[in-house]
Formats: C-alpha cells, structure tokens, sequence
C-alpha cells in the first residue's frame, strides 16, 4: 500500500448465533395456517470491528465487538439466551485483534461507535483514560444514559459510562474520505460509515442500519430490533441512494454469507 492511501482492515470479533427474526422479519420464513409449524431459523451472527489507517497517519477503529465475558455482563439482560457468543476463537477477541495489528488502544486516534449496542461498544472500555476521540451520534448518547438500573433492552450502561464520548448531530467527515452518516432507526442514533478508498472504491459500513443483504432489497425487509421503523426505512433509502451515486460496496453488520466473501483480518486489506 502507498503511503498516500487510506487503508481498512476488516477485522471478524465474535460470531454469535440468534433467532434469524431478531435479524429480519420475513413473512415467508414465518408460521402461517398452511405451515404452523414452521421451524425457527437459527443462524451464525457474526461481528465485526473496522480498522483504518489514514495517510495524515492518524489510527480509527469503527466499532469494538463482543465482550469474552459475555456470559457474567450479558447474563443480567436475558440477552445471553438469545445471542450467544458460541463460535469465538481466541484469535477473535479485540485484544488479540490490537495486539495482531501491532498497536495498543491508545494508538487509536479515533474510535467511532455506530450505536452502544452490547455487541458493537461492549469494548469501549478499552479506551477510558487513552485520550481517544470517542465518537457517537448525539441521540444516541442522550437515549443510551436515559433510563435507570442495568440496561434497556441490549444498551448495557456499563459498556459506556465513564467514557469521554463526544457527539454529532449531522453528517460528519472525519477526515477526508472518511464520512459519519446519520442512519437511526434501529436505535435511537445508529451511524453508518462511508470510507472512499483509492483502488477499492467507497465502503459502506452499515453496522445495524442494514443487518444482512436481505434488509436492504429492494424491497428492505425491517429486523425485529428496530426503535423507530419509518426511520429505519429512511436511513435504508438514504444509504441507497448514497451507494447508486457512489457506487459503492455496503457492508452489512451481521451477513454471515457477505462475510465469507470479504478480505478479513490482518493482512488482507482494502485501499
């Protein structure tokens, strides 16, 4: 890679495995009259944090993946039952991804968290105290710190209290190349990235603005966790209309398929 171009690593963090309805409500994998007995779909969720290497040499990692004590922090919410962290190699964690890549925490200039999700900012403690920039949507910091005790649904106060997390309330480029779009829906300030790379074209990290391939269509096909569905449908078109001007490649949060299918880990990079 030269050194005047951006680079990004995508980095698996975890596979979990869920109810595909959590992921996507699709009538045609439903119990019906004709079918009552129709049986669930229980498919591999994996996660994914993002680093990216900017020729200002400044560090950014987009997202933190899944916690190894998953079991002890997940367990008071329920949510343990329902995604369970059960095909994880130890290679995986995001501790061993930084020490893969040579870095520590702390050489992160920017961490930017796309919702505060157990499985996307269980991690973030990671960076209280380094100095770190630590970005997120303005709606999702005041929704995520509104409620009492333990957590809302798959918000884990824990995972983020403490932090320094610093707000935007609009699309932001971060750097040149590197956009922060407004995407809520899902919850209450979901953010999606745009990374417009020299050889490789624009990416489109969609974390849970778009779960898997089916969700986006056309037509999308909303998942069973979503905060405000007209505004999931709205942040879907915005990123397709971003992608046909674009012509970029998304980037789904979950896709077990996608994940095959793209360069993964240390060493195999897109620019």
């Amino acid at each position: 890679m030269a050194d005047d171009k951006i680079k990004v690593t995508v980095l698996p963090t975890g596979t979990m495995h869920a109810d595909l309805t959590w992921l996507l409500i699709d009538p045609s994998r439903m119990a019906s009259a004709s079918n009552p007995d129709k049986q669930k779909d229980w498919v591999e969720v994996p996660t994914h944090a993002v680093y990216i290497e900017h020729p200002d040499g400044k560090k950014l990692l987009w997202d933190t993946g899944v916690p190894r004590d998953w079991v002890e922090r997940w367990g008071p919410t329920g949510l343990d039952q329902f995604f369970p962290v059960d095909a994880t190699t130890e290679d995986m964690w995001l501790d061993s991804r930084l020490k893969q890549l040579g870095i520590e925490a702390g050489d992160i200039d920017y961490l930017l968290l796309s919702h505060l999700h157990l499985d996307h900012a269980a991690n973030a403690q990671f960076w209280n105290g380094t100095g770190t920039t630590i970005l997120v949507d303005e709606a999702e910091k005041e929704g995520a710190f509104g409620f009492d005790g333990y957590n809302k649904g798959a918000h884990i106060k824990s995972d983020y209290d403490g932090l320094d997390l610093t707000t935007i309330n609009e699309d932001t480029e971060i750097l040149p190349g590197i956009t922060l779009l407004r995407t809520p829906g899902h919850t209450w300030g979901t953010l999606s990235l745009q990374v417009d790379l020299a050889d490789s074209g624009t990416m489109i990290f969609a974390s849970d603005s778009l779960y898997r391939s089916e969700s986006y269509g056309p037509p999308p096909i909303a998942a069973g966790i979503v905060y405000d569905t007209v505004a999931w449908f709205n942040s879907v078109e915005k990123i397709r209309s971003i992608q046909e001007r674009t012509d970029a490649t998304i980037v789904f949060g979950h896709d077990p398929v996608q994940f095959t299918e793209l360069k993964l880990g240390p060493g195999n990079s897109y620019t």
